[in-house]
């Protein structure tokens, strides 16, 4: 766990799927010049270790775990921020312990399902199953198949040319994603790719009843925009924020204008509020 920064209202960094915090990287410390900003790990990733055997890493397991994590900092409740895998772990989050959900910031992901849509269509759900059992039969060829595709660039060259804006994205804030992929487990990797697969918040939507921002890249591919417009529509009072010529990556893409619109959703629906309550 790492803690930013100083203030009354606390935002918590919840990362995708694989991801050790490359994404906050411009995120994390303009919010720290406002806020507290705490930054955790889910099982099996960053330091965090892997759960003990037979554990099976679950989207409401994970949202238990943020609630454990925000018990031991002695945080009551924060504004809790998603990106991709992220945001169907806040909507979990605020599911399960609503009291602890002071509001959410929903960034480049789906409320559930998200194997469904990517790319706009369920190829890659369908062939999970057989991915999972060549990982599980062949650990080490995944590994060094894995180590191969990072080492050598062949996975940011893949990666530049078909899923992120290559025009607004440094090759430099990428990398810190494939180095993290590369030191990952391929079989919890997989697992944990399956019960993202298998969650879904969808039912969850209108029931949010914090304050929510939902940014998307007109240009992802991973979570299609359509998914955040729907977001946005069926969770009351949300508000969306459409990054032009934004990916997934959209955070690293255009970080100012991201920065700017949290900051200030912030500044409006949040902080003033907290401060009205302040004796």
């Amino acid at each position: 766990m790492e803690v930013d920064g100083r203030g009354r209202t606390t935002v918590v960094l919840c990362d995708g799927l694989a991801c050790d915090g490359f994404a906050w990287k411009y995120l994390q410390p303009a919010l720290a010049e406002h806020h507290r900003v705490l930054h955790w790990q889910y099982r099996g990733h960053g330091a965090s270790p892997l759960p003990p055997p037979g554990v099976a890493p679950a989207i409401p397991q994970f949202a238990d775990d943020l609630a454990a994590v925000l018990e031991a900092a002695q945080v009551r409740s924060a504004v809790i921020c998603g990106h991709s895998m992220g945001v169907q772990l806040a909507l979990e989050f605020h599911r399960r312990h609503p009291a602890r959900a002071r509001a959410l910031v929903l960034i480049s992901g789906s409320p559930g399902h998200p194997l469904d849509t990517f790319h706009d269509t369920s190829l890659l759900r369908r062939a999970l199953p057989s991915l999972r059992r060549g990982t599980e039969r062949f650990p080490r060829l995944a590994a060094v198949l894995t180590r191969v595709g990072v080492r050598s660039g062949l996975a940011m060259e893949v990666a530049m040319s078909t899923e992120v804006n290559a025009s607004l994205l440094r090759r430099a804030d990428l990398q810190p994603y494939f180095t993290h992929i590369e030191q990952m487990d391929p079989r919890y990797f997989m697992k944990v790719m399956q019960a993202a697969a298998e969650h879904g918040a969808e039912d969850h939507l209108p029931a949010v009843d914090v304050p929510t921002l939902i940014v998307a890249g007109d240009r992802d591919r991973f979570t299609p925009t359509w998914l955040s417009r729907r977001m946005a529509l069926e969770i009351p009072s949300a508000e969306l924020f459409l990054v032009r010529g934004g990916s997934h990556t959209a955070l690293l893409e255009r970080p100012e204008e991201v920065n700017r619109a949290v900051l200030d959703f912030l500044h409006r629906r949040v902080v003033p509020a907290r401060r009205r309550a302040s004796p």
